[in-house]
């Protein structure tokens, strides 16, 4: 048992006072954990779109001062009474959305949608009492999808955190707490395109990079980028994808530019930007009597998905993914694996790293369009 277990901890954290406004690091009091929870100490941190998204407070009733973060690696520092697989010095990834293992999702082999603990974003509370674990001078400050990473220490639902293998670097497995993975289970785990496919990615950011580095693994022999920044295209080589459409450069919609492309559409569409016009484009790109399309992005919270009912009639698919269909506590573990084995290339999807004090220019690289992740160090 640690020597902090059952006390109060005073630590730095990132607090969001504001929407939109910069994040100012405040000294927070991090409560114990309670019944099945964990309290971790954060080592390493990431910036992923969705904290911009939900910081700019374009997804949710705004729900302020908070503390974002949910890419993220740690050590156990300490359990609450019931926790029995962690223990304090384990290595883990905390993952916004969980899995109680005891619900009919938890049980089923065809998602992950926990029960329990499936993502909520207007949460701010732990869900066991309702109560925040932070404060400011006796002020509680509201937690982000029940991980809440922009701070030193934090405490998580026992569901919510994956053990890893102890070996594995924390500065570069901590990316797969959500984008990455997203990305990657959208193909390997949904689209699931067989070898030789043609599979077209919307969104070069960081989750459909490791969309295309999911059809790259599955042996897709064409993998076509579609986003409007152009700047993304050389870098997208890395990930294996080879052709690129950018929208804006053609008069027409760009499903019936891929259409023309590829004789017909698409065979896999995996669409990462959360815009709905580009999901409708993403469906309606694929090839009719196989095709099937991935959302991944998260829309926004008023956006309306249209299409002709004959483009379902006509035995195209649309499918929806979190977190790539991955059982966070079961599956994460073999993802960091895969890494380990060389069968994964995380480093190429980090492009900055900042100390913690430095929070904000993170913030500034992602709004900019020129982070793919960066890194935070906690210590600094």
């Amino acid at each position: 048992m640690s020597s902090t277990a059952g006390q109060v901890i005073r630590c730095r954290a990132a607090v969001a006072w504001e929407a939109g406004k910069a994040l100012v690091i405040e000294e927070v009091d991090v409560a114990p954990p309670q019944a099945m929870e964990v309290r971790l100490k954060i080592l390493y941190t990431s910036v992923c779109r969705s904290d911009i998204y939900f910081w700019e407070a374009k997804g949710q009733i705004p729900l302020f001062p908070r503390i974002f973060g949910h890419e993220a690696a740690g050590i156990v520092e300490s359990v609450g009474d019931g926790v029995t697989d962690l223990k304090p010095g384990d290595h883990v990834i905390p993952v916004h959305t969980g899995e109680c293992k005891e619900c009919i999702h938890c049980k089923s082999k065809e998602g992950n949608m926990c029960d329990l603990l499936r993502v909520n974003l207007g949460r701010g509370v732990m869900i066991s009492d309702g109560q925040s674990r932070f404060s400011i001078n006796g002020k509680p400050i509201y937690h982000f999808v029940g991980t809440s990473t922009y701070s030193e220490y934090t405490v998580v639902h026992v569901g919510c955190v994956a053990k890893i293998n102890p070996l594995a670097p924390l500065d570069k497995v901590c990316i797969l707490g959500c984008g990455i993975s997203s990305g990657l289970g959208a193909v390997l785990n949904v689209a699931k395109p067989p070898k030789g496919s043609s599979v077209a990615v919307f969104g070069l950011g960081a989750v459909g990079l490791a969309a295309a580095e999911g059809a790259r693994i599955s042996g897709a022999s064409r993998i076509i980028g579609v986003d409007v920044n152009p700047k993304k295209f050389d870098h997208a080589k890395n990930f294996g994808v080879s052709e690129f459409v950018n929208p804006k450069d053609h008069d027409k919609p760009v499903q019936e530019v891929i259409a023309e492309m590829t004789g017909g559409g698409v065979d896999r569409s995996i669409e990462c930007t959360g815009d709905v016009d580009a999901m409708i484009s993403a469906f309606e790109c694929v090839h009719d009597g196989w095709g099937v399309a991935v959302l991944v992005g998260v829309p926004h919270k008023d956006a309306v998905f249209k299409t002709h009912p004959m483009n379902l009639l006509h035995q195209r698919t649309l499918k929806g993914t979190l977190f790539g269909n991955y059982k966070p506590r079961t599956d994460l573990p073999a993802i960091v694996e895969k890494y380990m084995n060389k069968e994964l290339v995380l480093e190429k999807f980090i492009t900055h790293e900042v100390p913690f004090a430095e929070i904000n220019k993170a913030y500034e690289f992602m709004l900019n369009g020129d982070s793919l992740r960066c890194i935070i160090r906690m210590d600094g």
